[in-house]
């Protein structure tokens, strides 16, 4: 049976690492964290696009903490960058798992596609894309991207491009992929595969502090997420607390 916790307008799965790559068969993985579900409350196209996720893990500590506030604690953050690495050692034997890296800038997919294989002795990842910048808008290069992926004969398709984008390209996009029983939206995993960004210590991770780090790295990319949304979410979460939260009106049909 499936628990979930919710928090603001956004159902979270309650559930292990462990368990779910003992589940995760086939199905759409999405990580929400603070950035997400404050972009959530203002953007119906992103939700809608979240409707079509198996799984939704809570990707953040801060998510984490706010769901013990709440009375409703998940019982851990998995984060895209920690689930990636963790699926493709899982299934570093199983040969059904072929994977598709999209993402990064140019030459990043590929590189994370030599790290990951060396990591795990073999070719679980059999091909690696970065697009152009804005490609999302070009429906030739996503169509090109699509015949990609198909003839490459994977089974399982990362894509890291940043949110709210991969999160829409996939639901745009899924349907056109039959032969993909899996679809992880991973953010900067790849960079962190390929070994472009370095991730925060593990100590800053397990306190909350990661995203301190991250800013720190990137501070012109993402002082407005992390210094502008982190508010808004704290807002947010103390009126669902109070029980004054309102869900944001509808102006797409997100069925």
């Amino acid at each position: 049976m499936r628990e979930i916790v919710k928090i603001i307008n956004l159902e979270i799965d309650n559930i292990s690492k462990s368990e779910l790559l003992k589940r995760l068969d086939r199905g759409v993985i999405f990580t929400p964290n603070v950035d997400h579900l404050v972009k959530l409350q203002k953007d119906p196209e992103f939700m809608k696009a979240y409707r079509i996720a198996d799984y939704r893990l809570c990707d953040s500590k801060v998510v984490y903490y706010a769901s013990k506030f709440l009375g409703s604690p998940i019982q851990e953050k998995i984060s895209g960058s920690d689930l990636f690495p963790a699926f493709y050692d899982y299934h570093r034997n199983n040969e059904s798992i072929k994977i598709f890296l999209l993402g990064g800038r140019e030459g990043v997919a590929k590189q994370a596609q030599a790290n990951v294989n060396a990591k795990v002795g073999r070719e679980i990842v059999i091909a690696a894309h970065s697009p152009s910048f804005g490609f999302e808008k070009n429906e030739a290069e996503c169509q090109e991207i699509i015949e990609m992926v198909k003839n490459s004969g994977a089974t399982v398709l990362a894509v890291g491009v940043g949110a709210p984008k991969q999160e829409k390209w996939i639901h745009k996009y899924k349907d056109q992929l039959p032969n993909i029983k899996i679809f992880m939206a991973v953010g900067a995993t790849l960079d962190f595969e390929a070994g472009t960004k370095p991730r925060s210590p593990v100590w800053m991770s397990e306190v909350g502090l990661e995203w301190l780090h991250r800013l720190l790295s990137e501070p012109r990319r993402l002082w407005r997420r992390y210094l502008l949304d982190a508010p808004v979410f704290f807002w947010l979460v103390l009126k669902q607390k109070l029980k004054s939260y309102l869900l944001p009106p509808a102006r797409v049909n997100l069925n």
